[in-house]
């Protein structure tokens, strides 16, 4: 038995002081009230003056393996996350090989039994002709379908009006979830043909938000949000970066979730277009390029008022690491993507000090909302009877993140440098103190998550 007391806890819109046993993996009783409850336990954790919320589910990252682990690794980027507060993560399929067939899929589940640090899972990859493996996917063990509705790599991207309606059409037959990444190649190309044409081979990354443009992303996002009213697909907008895709999420809820029904159509937020805005380019270079681009302040503030109002739904990280080396150069050769797993929980609780959103809609958007929009098994709440994850954050602690502080493989951040405020002092998995007070059990594996149950 573990007992974590002292602390505010903060799960389901209330803050409260309390305890929590666990018993096993599993959360056993919850107690309001400042006095620990008595009794004999094997491991205690004092949390007075810290917040104790349910573990940062993470339901957008790129973990780079299999095919790209000089830049990063499930075994690295989990021992990131943990160090973050994030005990579950959700990975994408554009890897080598592609997450697009049954064995791979079944690959990436092996290599994180043996290697992943948190909780995990996998999405599925669509392409112009894989519609047909959907039906064979055990829907209890993915999130959903992710669908490269923009530039990527090899066949991932999908801009063929009959492969898009079967896609969508399939998603909805099967009641799976799809998550689309979209911005319109054409328009990009177009856009990206121009600047060269006036500014050399490899234009100035100031350019990379006006090539990668709010009409690229909207004309892909709204093609996206009609296909999915044709059919009644539960569509998932990932990394929404215009003020103007955020009408596209409807008032009526029709998607059940954990007795809080969402609608057909939602929408994500990462931390990268939360954060930053076109003016960091200036500073930041290259090491803010991401796909879509991050873009004016005028959109950036958009994106911040939307996660009160209720058009944005989750927010995850897109965290996407590359070597140092690829981010040096302008809009058309730098690598898109930034490594901010292990900061996005104290990126957010630096927000809720800005007064940009309350700690509990903060908790709702990164734990409670991927639960349930996903229809995760006993995740993501503080409840009793549900898996042991929680998250222990002190605020009023400064430290600045430095190069050794860096836990991705890659070794950099664009917060290097950056001074925080708020500092993660404990992670537990399946209630299991993996990480507390800087230090980290090397030798703990999370488990793959159940979805549907």
């Amino acid at each position: 038995m573990k007992l974590i007391y002292g602390g505010t806890i903060v799960n389901e819109g209330r803050k409260f002081i309390g305890s929590i046993i666990i018993d096993g993996d599993r959360i056993e009783k919850i107690i309001e009230g400042k006095e620990a409850p008595r009794g004999i336990y094997d491991e205690t954790i004092d949390a007075t003056g810290c917040f104790v919320m349910p573990g940062i589910i993470d339901e957008h990252v790129h973990f780079r393996e299999p095919g790209m682990t000089e830049k990063a690794t499930i075994e690295s980027e989990s021992r990131a996350a943990a160090y973050g507060g994030v005990t579950t993560y959700f990975e994408m399929p554009n890897t080598n090989p592609q997450t697009t067939t049954l064995e791979a899929l079944s690959d990436k589940f092996s290599r994180a039994k043996k290697d992943s640090h948190v909780n995990y899972s996998f999405f599925f990859g669509a392409t112009n002709s894989n519609t047909d493996l959907f039906k064979e996917l055990d829907r209890h063990k993915i999130p959903g379908i992710k669908l490269f509705m923009g530039a990527s790599t090899g066949n991932m991207l999908v801009d063929r009006m009959d492969s898009l309606n079967t896609i969508f059409k399939t998603c909805a037959d099967l009641d799976l979830p799809l998550m689309t990444h979209c911005e319109d190649t054409n328009i990009i190309n177009a856009n990206m043909r121009r600047a060269i044409e006036k500014y050399g081979d490899d234009p100035n990354i100031d350019l990379h938000p006006i090539i990668r443009s709010e009409e690229a992303c909207w004309q892909s996002s709204s093609l996206a949000a009609k296909l999915a009213r044709k059919y009644g697909t539960h569509l998932h907008i990932a990394h929404v970066t215009t003020a103007k895709e955020l009408n596209l999420s409807q008032d009526e809820p029709s998607i059940p979730g954990d007795k809080h029904p969402f609608p057909l159509i939602t929408l994500e937020a990462v931390i990268a277009h939360l954060y930053f805005d076109s003016d960091d380019y200036k500073t930041k270079r290259a090491l803010i390029k991401c796909n879509p681009a991050v873009k004016t302040r005028a959109d950036r503030d958009a994106l911040r008022k939307a996660l009160t109002d209720g058009r944005i739904t989750t927010i995850g990280t897109d965290h996407a690491p590359h070597l140092l080396s690829q981010k040096q150069d302008g809009c058309r050769k730098a690598a898109s993507g930034m490594p901010m797993v292990q900061f996005s929980l104290p990126t957010m609780l630096e927000l809720v000090d800005d007064g940009v959103l309350s700690i509990e809609r903060m908790v709702e958007l990164m734990a409670h909302n991927p639960a349930r929009l996903f229809n995760v098994s006993e995740r993501g709440f503080i409840r009793k009877g549900y898996k042991a994850d929680i998250t222990i954050v002190r605020p009023d602690s400064p430290w600045t993140v430095t190069n050794d502080t860096i836990q991705s493989k890659c070794k950099w951040s664009p917060m290097e440098g950056h001074t925080y405020q708020w500092q993660v002092e404990a992670t537990i998995c399946n209630g299991h103190i993996i990480y507390n007070k800087g230090k980290f059990d090397e030798a703990y594996r999370g488990e793959a998550v159940i979805f549907r149950s």
